[in-house]
């Protein structure tokens, strides 16, 4: 969890239960989307902006309205009854919603106290609002994975885009480069990447004007640090290891410089306009996904996207 130094990606060595249970994703992927499903449920409120308008996806058919070209008139569904239907296509907006899931190795970390890895937690919330965002009306893709998508079976289409995606086990940082002026992006990480990089591509990310939130997975022992006596702590990242004598006078040191490295985070967040959400994996998965999907509703209803 802790680093007394950065190594370059060609130094680094996953400790190799992290790098296991990485492998193991997909045997998981079935009951992660599944709660995911079921998490996605749960979140009420949050109000989609499906209507007609120029786009490429069937949205409804309707009565023909006096006035109307004739050419607009679906012949085979107007044959079927006598009457003259119009096919409406969905409005697309010229934004879509960028998720990026952190599933470097220190996202394997899962304490006693916690209801998930870190890792898990991450997938089932991005799986959820991938769900809950699609079903409400806007589109969903992952950065470097997939393009975004307003499809009924966006879960299966990232699961499975992660699954054979290797390069990102190791990535601890979204891609470093802008997103598109209306695009929103949603980076799910426990941001225990060097505090200055990820301040940096944030703000990279956002240099075109793009909306963002961070969502910050943390293990409740990552954010109390409840030990004393001798300890031996190892980095999941880097493999290095590091013994403490009094870890309970160890503690207050490493509680200060946890809130001065999210202090860091905090700022790029202000300056790009972005939102900073902490999620601890003690707490309910859907806690998570709500505060989120109602930030991105707030933002659309604000400037009437």
């Amino acid at each position: 969890m802790l680093r007394t130094r950065v190594l370059g990606p060609s130094e680094r060595q996953p400790a190799p239960p992290v790098l296991k249970a990485s492998l193991d994703l997909a045997a998981r992927l079935p009951r992660l989307i599944l709660e995911a499903r079921r998490v996605s449920a749960s979140v009420h409120g949050i109000h989609g902006r499906r209507r007609a308008g120029p786009g490429e996806t069937f949205w409804q058919y309707r009565p023909l309205v006096t006035g109307e070209a004739a050419s607009r008139i679906d012949w085979r569904r107007s044959a079927r009854d006598g009457h003259l239907f119009v096919r409406e296509r969905e409005w697309e907006a010229s934004h879509a919603i960028w998720l990026w899931i952190d599933r470097s190795a220190s996202m394997g970390f899962s304490s006693s106290l916690a209801m998930a890895s870190k890792v898990d937690r991450a997938l089932v919330t991005g799986f959820a609002l991938a769900e809950t965002l699609v079903e409400g009306g806007e589109r969903v893709g992952h950065l470097g994975l997939t393009r975004a998508l307003a499809s009924r079976r966006i879960v299966e289409t990232l699961a499975q885009a992660l699954m054979i995606d290797r390069k990102g086990e190791t990535a601890d940082l979204p891609p470093d480069a802008p997103l598109p002026r209306l695009a929103d992006a949603i980076i799910i990480t426990d941001g225990l990447s060097p505090a200055q990089s990820l301040a940096k591509r944030i703000a990279t990310m956002a240099s075109s004007g793009a909306r963002g939130h961070i969502l910050l997975i943390a293990d409740p022992i990552e954010e109390t640090f409840p030990f004393s006596g001798q300890a031996e702590l190892f980095d999941l990242e880097d493999g290095l290891t590091l013994r403490v004598g009094d870890a309970g006078a160890w503690g207050e040191e490493y509680r200060r410089r946890l809130e001065a490295h999210r202090e860091i985070i905090r700022e790029a967040c202000r300056k790009a306009g972005w939102t900073l959400t902490l999620h601890r994996t003690d707490r309910p998965a859907s806690e998570g996904v709500l505060r989120i999907a109602s930030l991105i509703a707030a933002s659309r209803g604000g400037q009437g996207r």
